[in-house]
């Protein structure tokens, strides 16, 4: 099964996990991105995402299916977050289930980096004195 979501809400890291649940799973890992409160010694307040999201949801779903064919994932959830987030709060969760850790391991490396590089979703950094369009994604 493949779990694709991007919403203004907050991200709950259960909802993935229970996406990819499965009796069959050797291993599962979840990727829980988080707000900083720093970037290159400069006081981070909050991030802002932005998305094209039927561009990014489509992007999303060929990481997700390169991922099942690659390493065989039984599931893969990814949620991705838009506005703005405080300190602390979670942009970005990727869950990946298969049957050996390693192989689950590796997809979730894949889908983040590959997130981050192609689907287009934007960040600003907002610092004290200012803010700043990063290109986290395209």
């Amino acid at each position: 099964m493949i779990d694709i979501q991007i919403s203004e809400n907050p991200l709950v890291p259960q909802t993935c996990q229970d996406a990819v649940a499965d009796p069959s799973a050797g291993g599962a890992v979840i990727f829980l991105g988080t707000v900083r409160n720093q970037t290159k010694g400069k006081k981070v307040i909050k991030l802002e995402f932005e998305s094209y999201v039927p561009m990014a949801v489509k992007e999303m779903h060929k990481i997700a299916e390169t991922i099942v064919t690659k390493w065989g994932a039984l599931h893969v959830s990814m949620h991705h977050r838009i506005g703005l987030l405080e300190v602390g709060e979670i942009p970005v969760i990727i869950a990946v289930a298969t049957a050996h850790r390693q192989a689950a391991f590796e997809a979730c490396q894949y889908a983040i980096n590959t997130l981050k590089e192609t689907v287009p979703i934007w960040k600003k950094e907002i610092f004290e004195d200012g803010a700043v369009w990063v290109s986290a994604h395209p």
